[in-house]
């Protein structure tokens, strides 16, 4: 396994360079828009996104193998420091706005009358992984409430409270959060009774195995399709 990507951009791990045939027809599509990330120019990064759609190809698509895939090529170019981190934050920021396009354009499938609260653990600051995860629940018709970045403790037992979710997914990035993830995770089973599933993503995961046994989460993954299928196996829908 390849050491984790610093810049924590995609719920993936570098292992997931083998890639299907669907995924390397978008090449030249991702290096397009990967050079209007470098160049920061947002307005005609989003032009190039509604292009997309214009041309028939899927927001699932276009968010797994554009925008998700381009993130992985920046954020290996700045473990190469081939880009500074200036950079890769202008990038990111853009492929946020990326998605907030597509989500405009998003036909969901029909509700599955299951809720999902999707946040980053405390102290968690990357917040990309844990916002596409919240997009493919929403377009897959669960009810998503997505949180973002350094969710507090407190703040996210009062949601779970408010919204009564069926599932909690948590992302984490950085190892060096695993002691956040712990006590988010002792004080939402604590609060809940044990009755809450949780789940645990994020490029982090595949580096906490030792944790994520201790903690024994109802799922894990560390890539959205893993995590999507994980889903639809807890509720019960057949593969």
């Amino acid at each position: 396994m390849g050491p984790i990507s610093r810049t924590g951009l995609v719920w993936a791990t570098d292992q997931d360079r083998s890639l299907s045939a669907r995924e390397t027809g978008f090449h030249e599509l991702r290096d397009g828009y990967v050079n209007l990330q470098l160049r920061g120019d947002r307005r005609e990064a989003l032009n190039f996104v509604d292009g997309l759609v214009s041309q028939g190809h899927s927001v699932s698509d276009i968010q797994k193998y554009v925008i998700a895939a381009g993130q992985r090529e920046i954020g290996r170019l700045w473990e190469e420091s081939r880009i500074g981190i200036a950079q890769e934050h202008m990038a990111t920021a853009i492929s946020q706005l990326a998605l907030a396009q597509l989500y405009r354009y998003a036909k969901p499938q029909a509700p599955r009358g299951r809720k999902v609260i999707v946040g980053c653990v405390e102290g968690e600051l990357h917040d990309f992984p844990a916002r596409l995860i919240a997009d493919e629940l929403d377009l897959a018709g669960f009810e998503t409430r997505f949180l973002g970045a350094d969710v507090p403790t407190g703040s996210l037992l009062q949601v779970i409270e408010q919204e009564n979710p069926d599932l909690l997914a948590l992302s984490i990035t950085m190892p060096f959060h695993v002691s956040s993830l712990r006590r988010v995770v002792a004080r939402v089973r604590e609060h809940t009774g044990g009755r809450l599933p949780i789940a645990i993503g994020g490029v982090g995961v595949a580096h906490l195995e030792d944790v994520t046994r201790e903690l024994a989460p109802e799922i894990t993954a560390d890539n959205a399709a893993d995590f999507l299928q994980a889903v639809d196996r807890l509720f019960g829908v057949p593969a």
